[in-house]
């Protein structure tokens, strides 16, 4: 069965020594295989720490991010674009230093809302930029998956198919990265993207239409999870959710969780666990 993991920021909104324990040995006791990382401060994150925390529980480790407008590869300023390369780079760098197996979310734009269409510049910019993180990522063994996003987080790919073209694009080897939340919102079914993306599926995000608790909501996961057993994928499959009662408040802010859907991580954890082991049985 497809390796199944748990965002860090279900645990805890900081990764200090004493969150990171927290998060890392209840991903393990709820019973996951994996936990993936939120790199929203490359440069605090104490790899050293992080990665004898993940050998003392034998867990595995992804690792994911959303660049801001300061550091946008998709921008025309060449000075933001430099930050932007240098935010990949230290990402990456922490990544490989955890072993993290996947460098995954929205490392193409900024995850945030636009107030137009990305113009033909911008979209090189983030092109090339993906080409070079795609050549950085292999050299460190780290597979690269593009995270396709709803229309509010970016203007560069809203659905699977917008995704394979952008990455065509690049011509390197880059994986996926579909996640149901957005799929419900920007996707024609949860079925088609699954079956376009086929063989370049490269990392799948669960999370309900409220982020609350699987089942809950309106996401059609039977025909999800259903396409993904039926596609031989055997990535990564990740639950994510998002409360003010753990995260952090700029990024709470950042994705507009307005209202809270759930308040004890361990009981969601352990719940999305076993929703999502037992879709993917056969």
């Amino acid at each position: 069965m497809n390796p199944l993991g748990v965002h860090a920021l279900v645990w805890v909104g900081d990764w200090s020594e004493k969150s990171a324990r927290y998060a890392i040995e209840s991903t393990r006791e709820v019973g996951f295989d994996l936990i993936e990382l939120a790199l929203l401060d490359p440069a605090a994150t104490d790899v050293a720490m992080t990665r004898r925390l993940l050998e003392d529980n034998g867990l595995g480790a992804t690792a994911s991010l959303g660049l801001d407008f300061e550091t946008d590869v998709s921008s025309e300023d060449p000075a933001i674009l430099a930050r932007g390369r240098d935010r990949l780079a230290a990402s990456l760098e922490v990544a490989h230093g955890v072993g993290a197996t996947h460098l995954c979310g929205v490392l193409y734009s900024a995850m945030a809302k636009y107030s137009q269409p990305a113009s033909e510049l911008s979209r090189q910019n983030s092109v090339q930029a993906m080409a070079w993180l795609a050549e950085q990522c292999a050299a460190a063994g780290v597979t690269l998956a593009l995270e396709v996003v709803n229309r509010y987080e970016t203007n560069i790919a809203n659905t699977a198919a917008e995704m394979l073209a952008f990455i065509d694009q690049t011509g390197a080897d880059i994986g996926v990265h579909l996640d149901s939340y957005h799929m419900n919102i920007e996707e024609n079914g949860l079925v088609e993207p699954v079956e376009q993306c086929g063989s370049r599926l490269g990392y799948v995000h669960i999370g309900e239409s409220h982020r609350g608790y699987l089942g809950t909501g309106n996401v059609d996961f039977d025909s999800l999870f259903g396409a993904i057993r039926a596609s031989g994928y055997t990535g990564p499959v990740t639950f994510e959710s998002f409360s003010s009662a753990v995260v952090h408040p700029s990024l709470s802010n950042a994705l507009a969780v307005w209202r809270n859907l759930w308040q004890d991580g361990r009981d969601l954890a352990a719940h999305a666990h076993a929703f999502i082991a037992q879709r993917l049985q056969p």
